[in-house]
C-alpha cells in the first residue's frame, strides 16, 4: 500500500469535501494504488447534533455552517437580495439542506445529451441514482397511510451508503389527505419517481437513517468510512486560493493548488489531476481567480488569462418556490409550537427523540410533493437573443412537453411560513403567529431565467457577486403565477379541505390571492431559492457554451475536472441533491475508467 510521497503531493488533489467531493473521493481511494488529499475550508462536523438531528436543518442556515452568500439586488423581485445558503463543512450542503430526496425525470436528463453530451442520457445515468442511496420502507400501516403503492424495488436503490426512509406517520392526517386529494382530482403519482416518467402526488423520501433517525449525508455514508484510508487525507479548514496551471490552451495541465492552511501558505502537488468540488458559486470563482474566464472580465480584474472562455459562470440556473400557509382546524399537529419555541413543545420533543427516537425531531423538511401536468403558453416562436438562449429555451419546451415532466411542482409542510421580509426582524428572527398553519408551495421545475456569478475582486477570501437573474424571463412568472393559483384549489379540495379553517387565517393579508394579478405580485414579494443553483461550469460543446466536456474535463486543460453541480447543463426538475450524488458517482468512474 503506498505512501504520500510527501505531506503536499497526491494523485488528485480535490478541492472541496462536501457532496460530490467526498463521493469522489470515497470511491478513487478505493483503490489502495491511488492517493488522494482533499482541501475542505470547513471542519468535520459528523457529531454535531444541529446536523444530525433531522428537524434541527432550518437553524444551519445563516449559521457559521452556512458560506452565507447573497444574491445582488433581484428586479424580478422587487429588488430583494436573496440569501443563497450553502454548506460550509466536510459533506457540503449535504450536511445543511432540508433532506428532501427526490427524482428528476427521464426528459429532464435525456436533455443533457441532446445538448452535445453523449453518455449522460437517462439509461446511462439512471444506474448511478440507485447506486448512492438505500431505500428503507416503513411498515405496513404507514404504508398505506403515506400512499407508498407505487414503489417499485427493480428502480430503487438497495445497497447505497446514504440512508433514506419516509418521516410521515398515521398521527399526522396531512401526507394521507394531500395524496388522497390529487387521486380525486385524478393526478395521482403514476410510477415510481425514479423510473423517471413519474407525474402526480406523492409522498417522497428523506435521507434520514429509519435505525438511527439522524441525518444521512455525505459525510456520514462516505467520507467517514474512508477515513481510516492510509491513501486518503482530509485537509480542514484549507483555503484554496488558485489552481496551478503551465502550458497553452487546449494542452494546459493542472499540476497543483495554492491553499492557505491555518493562515500559512501551501503548494499542494497532483501527480494526475486536480479535481474540483467547491460548488456552484466557488468552483468558477477560483477558476476565475486561476486564469480561466472571459478575457475582457478577466483583465479588467488583473488576471493573467490562460485560457479564454466566456461561458465561465454564465448559466446559472435555480428553482425559485413560494407558498401560502393556512390555519388548520384543532388536533391536527404541526411544527409551529416547536418554531415559537414553546417551552413545553421543546420538552415533549426532546425526550420523545432520546427516549423513543420519535416525535417532531425526525421530521425533516418536505414529506408530501406533487409534480403537475404542463401548463402550455409558450410563445409559438422563440423570444431568445442569443443561440445559447435560443437552445435552452428549445430544450425546456420539449423538456415539459414530454408527458414524463412539467412546469411546475407543489409541496406540502405541516408548519406556516414567514414569507414577507417585514414579517422578521434582523434582531430576533421570524415572527410566528399563535395559532397553527400548514402551508402550501410551488416551484418551477424548469425555470428559462439564467444569471451568473462571477469574482467582485482578484482576492480570493472576497465573495463573488452573484446574480441568478429570477424572472429576468417573463414566460417564468407568468408560468409560477398559474402554478400559485393551483396552491388555491388543492387547499379547497377535498379531502385536504376538511383539515384547514374554513375562514382561518392565513400567513399575511397578501395571501389572500384572488386572480393572476395578485398571484404574479404575491411572487415578486416573496419568492425566494431553493437552493438548488446549478449550472455555473456547464457541461456541453465549447462552441456552444460549454466549460467541461463529457468527461468532465475542463475545456482547454488535460487534466483538470470538475464534478460538482455547476456542471449540470439544465437543472433537474427536484431537488437537485439526487442529481449531485449521480453525477458525483459517475464522475468517480469516468476518472478510474482514465476517460
Amino acid at each position: 500500500m503506498p505512501l504520500f510521497d510527501t505531506a503536499d503531493t497526491a494523485d488528485y488533489v480535490m478541492v472541496g469535501g462536501g457532496t460530490s467531493g467526498s463521493v469522489v473521493a470515497n470511491r478513487l481511494s478505493e483503490d489502495p494504488n491511488v492517493t488522494v488529499i482533499v482541501l475542505e475550508v470547513g471542519e468535520n462536523h459528523l457529531n454535531d447534533p444541529r446536523i444530525n438531528i433531522p428537524a434541527f436543518w432550518s437553524s444551519l442556515v445563516g449559521s457559521d455552517l452556512d458560506w452565507q452568500f447573497q444574491t445582488l439586488s433581484q428586479p424580478g423581485l422587487g429588488n430583494r437580495k436573496i440569501p443563497l445558503p450553502q454548506g460550509k463543512l466536510l459533506g457540503g450542503s449535504s450536511g445543511l439542506n432540508g433532506q428532501t430526496l427526490v427524482a428528476p425525470s427521464k426528459a429532464g436528463i435525456d436533455a443533457w445529451a441532446s445538448l452535445g453530451n453523449p453518455g449522460w442520457d437517462w439509461v446511462s445515468l439512471s444506474s448511478y441514482y440507485r447506486k448512492f442511496y438505500t431505500l428503507n420502507l416503513p411498515d405496513k400501516a404507514i404504508k398505506q397511510h403515506l400512499g407508498l403503492d407505487w414503489i417499485d424495488k427493480n428502480v430503487a436503490g438497495d445497497s447505497g451508503p446514504i440512508q433514506t426512509s419516509f418521516t410521515g406517520v398515521i398521527d399526522n392526517p396531512l401526507p394521507n389527505a394531500w395524496v388522497e386529494t390529487f387521486k380525486k382530482l385524478g393526478v395521482a403519482s403514476t410510477t415510481d419517481p425514479f423510473s423517471g416518467t413519474s407525474m402526480g402526488a406523492y409522498s417522497n423520501m428523506s435521507t434520514i437513517d429509519p435505525v438511527t433517525k439522524t441525518r444521512s449525508y455525505a459525510a456520514s455514508g462516505y467520507a467517514a468510512p474512508a477515513m481510516k484510508r492510509p491513501n486518503l487525507r482530509f485537509v480542514f479548514g484549507a483555503e484554496v486560493q488558485s489552481v496551478l496551471l503551465r502550458g497553452p490552451d487546449p494542452d494546459v495541465e493542472a499540476y497543483g493548488v495554492e491553499v492557505l492552511v491555518g493562515g500559512r501558505p501551501r503548494t499542494i502537488k497532483a501527480q494526475k489531476e486536480v479535481i474540483l468540488a467547491a460548488g456552484v458559486f466557488q468552483t468558477p470563482k477560483l477558476l476565475e481567480l486561476s486564469g480561466i474566464g472571459g478575457k475582457e472580465f478577466l483583465s479588467k480584474h488583473g488576471i493573467e488569462v490562460v485560457i479564454e472562455n466566456p461561458n465561465v459562470g454564465e448559466n446559472l440556473q435555480d428553482h425559485l418556490m413560494t407558498g401560502i400557509s393556512f390555519e388548520v382546524v384543532d388536533g391536527v399537529q404541526t411544527a409551529d409550537p416547536l418554531a415559537r419555541r414553546e417551552p413545553q413543545a421543546l420538552k415533549a420533543a426532546k425526550e420523545m427523540y432520546q427516549t423513543e427516537k420519535t416525535g417532531p425531531f425526525c421530521i425533516s423538511g418536505i414529506g408530501s410533493r406533487a409534480y403537475l401536468p404542463v401548463l402550455t403558453l409558450f410563445p409559438s416562436s422563440s423570444t431568445a437573443e442569443g443561440e445559447a438562449d435560443r437552445q435552452h429555451e428549445e430544450i425546456v419546451r420539449r423538456v415539459i412537453e414530454s408527458g414524463d415532466d412539467g412546469s411546475g411542482a407543489l409541496f406540502l409542510i405541516s408548519a406556516q411560513g414567514v414569507t414577507y421580509e417585514n414579517a422578521a426582524t434582523e434582531d430576533h428572527g421570524p415572527v410566528y403567529q399563535p395559532e397553527n398553519f400548514a402551508s402550501i408551495g410551488c416551484i418551477q421545475t424548469h425555470p428559462l431565467s439564467k444569471g451568473r456569478p462571477h469574482i467582485s475582486s482578484n482576492k480570493p477570501d472576497t465573495k463573488p457577486d452573484i446574480d441568478p437573474c429570477y424572472f429576468s424571463h417573463p414566460l417564468d412568472l407568468k408560468l409560477m403565477s398559474r402554478h400559485l393559483l393551483t396552491c388555491l384549489k388543492i387547499r379547497d379540495s377535498e379531502p385536504l379541505s376538511r383539515y384547514f379553517e374554513p375562514d382561518g387565517k392565513r400567513n399575511h393579508e397578501k395571501a389572500f390571492i384572488k386572480t393572476l394579478e395578485e398571484a404574479k405580485q404575491y411572487l415578486i414579494d416573496t419568492a425566494e431559492t431553493t437552493y438548488h443553483c446549478c449550472g455555473t461550469w456547464s457541461m456541453r460543446p465549447r462552441d456552444q457554451g460549454g466549460v467541461v466536456d463529457d468527461r468532465l474535463i475542463v475545456w482547454g486543460t488535460r487534466n483538470l475536472r470538475v464534478v460538482d453541480a455547476s456542471i449540470f447543463p439544465i437543472i433537474s426538475r427536484g431537488n437537485t441533491m439526487s442529481t449531485v450524488y449521480a453525477v458525483a458517482e459517475k464522475a468517480a468512474d469516468l476518472i478510474k475508467k482514465g476517460a
